[in-house]
């Protein structure tokens, strides 16, 4: 998948950029402008160029995430075409010459970004219909005078190091589950980071022990591989606060002792979404050297059904001093986020985000489009505005306090299910906020509905979308220029 700049090669594909109300070189309705469409206008005579317009709709109502799926689009209709080689990216200007409120350099990254996560496969098991071919991407020079090249090919790099924090993201959900077990995916982590600039502590066995990650231990107790609190730290600004990302890491969730039942359950392999948007956030602040303080915790575990499985009605002691009856043992996520977030809490975290695919009632409540996210409000307003600008939405939902009567049990301080079927996301969150240091910032997201889609949809295919890395990251870079900012101003 290269990206050149400003080279000519033969037989290429000329790719336009369409806004409706706008004149075209071609004819073409404008339908077929509309945005999320992509249209084939072919060359008549040979030597002619194929064109391939990518509907965006009214430049005026112009978003990056138009731009991202137009760019995704358009790569997989290469794809779908069998057509190997080079596209020519050909930016059409406005007539008024006013290129909507969408500046050039974050125009080119969206698109880049799009079609290098369109052209994406996770083809590792595949062989008869494995797609050997590849697409490359040309731009040309005269068409972003705003940019000089050295500007032009910080932008292509930036998107692709975000592409490719995603991407290793999506691999890692999507992998099957005889081969990313707990052992495994920590080896992956532990090897994917040694020849980077982070440090990597693992607890398993004793060391859970003598830290009280009590819900670690009774989750993967079913499990003949070891559970794990995974610690990675990339600290390239150590004067700034630190910020904790936690993700839930169960590589195979049968339900424990509630075994889940259906005719495919085979989703349960991607109940490590969280922990792959956590990895794939940090990957991404590596590749671009961010200037941050951020520590990762992964908590890694499987959650299945054994002789020395944790039976339901089981009750976990925490060093907090809380105890938890276990009422369903499919409820595991927020034993094992627990653990992490008073680990966060100890390593002396300013603030933390935790991110998980927790409960299916989200996805009942949003759909697939959307994530939730609760807890402090300065923390959400600064996530929910970065997820409109790179695709990765979340909606703010509510901590309703008369709802924790729901976590209250008559033989622990709490249950770690609610004794209702109704608002299992919101409980989940009241949850886990227990288990938040009170000095501490702290928001939870739930993304299970988000972790995958069921059919290729913009520059994602079925299966894992990566969710959640680049959010995470950007929240990070940010994070860390508004303590900077804050720091100069208090100095002057």
């Amino acid at each position: 998948m290269r990206i050149t700049i400003d080279t000519v090669e033969p037989e290429q594909i000329l790719i336009y950029p369409v806004y409706q109300g706008e004149s075209f070189p071609h004819r073409l309705s404008e339908s077929h402008k509309q945005a999320g469409t992509v249209t084939w206008l072919y060359g008549r005579s040979e030597g002619e160029a194929d064109v391939l317009a990518a509907g965006l709709g009214e430049r005026k109502k112009l978003t990056l995430e138009k731009v991202r799926r137009a760019g995704g689009a358009s790569a997989r209709a290469l794809l779908r075409e069998d057509r190997s080689g080079s596209g020519t990216l050909v930016r059409h200007a406005s007539p008024t010459g006013d290129d909507s409120k969408v500046a050039a350099a974050e125009w080119l990254q969206a698109w880049v970004e799009g079609w290098l996560l369109g052209l994406y496969r996770f083809d590792k098991y595949r062989n008869a219909t494995k797609i050997s071919r590849e697409v490359d991407l040309n731009l040309r020079l005269e068409d972003w005078k705003e940019l000089s090249q050295v500007e032009l090919e910080a932008v292509v790099d930036s998107a692709r190091n975000r592409a490719e924090g995603t991407m290793l993201a999506r691999d890692w959900v999507n992998e099957s589950p005889e081969t990313l077990n707990p052992d495994a995916f920590v080896d992956w982590i532990i090897d994917h980071f040694k020849d980077k600039p982070v440090g990597v502590q693992v607890y398993r066995g004793q060391d859970l022990v003598d830290r009280g990650m009590n819900g670690l231990i009774a989750v993967g107790a079913g499990s003949k591989y070891a559970p794990a609190l995974v610690e990675l730290r990339y600290e390239s600004n150590t004067e700034l606060p630190l910020l904790a990302l936690v993700g839930k890491a169960v590589t195979f969730d049968m339900g424990g002792m509630n075994v889940k039942t259906g005719s495919d359950i085979s989703d349960a392999r991607m109940d490590m979404g969280g922990a792959a948007a956590v990895i794939g956030c940090l990957d991404i602040l590596v590749r671009q050297r961010a200037q941050v303080r951020v520590t990762a915790l992964i908590a890694v575990a499987d959650n299945l059904p054994d002789a020395r499985a944790m039976l339901p009605s089981s009750v976990i002691r925490y060093p907090n001093g809380l105890t938890v009856q276990v009422a369903n043992t499919d409820g595991e996520g927020r034993l094992v986020l627990a653990d992490a977030l008073i680990h966060a809490a100890k390593l002396g975290a300013a603030q933390a985000i935790d991110i998980a695919t927790l409960t299916g009632n989200v996805g009942a409540a949003l759909g697939l489009g959307i994530a939730g996210i609760w807890g402090d409000e300065d923390i959400t307003r600064s996530l929910v505005e970065i997820g409109e600008r790179n695709g990765e939405r979340l909606w703010p939902m509510p901590l309703m306090e008369e709802y924790e009567a729901e976590l209250r049990s008559n033989y622990a301080d709490l249950r770690n299910v609610s004794t209702s079927t109704l608002a299992g996301a919101i409980i989940a969150a009241l949850f886990i906020r227990r288990f938040v240091a009170e000095a501490m910032g702290w928001v939870h997201i739930d993304m299970a509905g988000t972790v995958q889609f069921k059919q290729d949809v913009g520059y994602a295919e079925a299966g894992a979308t990566g969710y959640g890395a680049r959010l995470l990251a950007d929240y990070a870079v940010q994070y860390a220029r508004k303590h900077e900012s804050g720091e100069r101003e208090v100095s002057l």
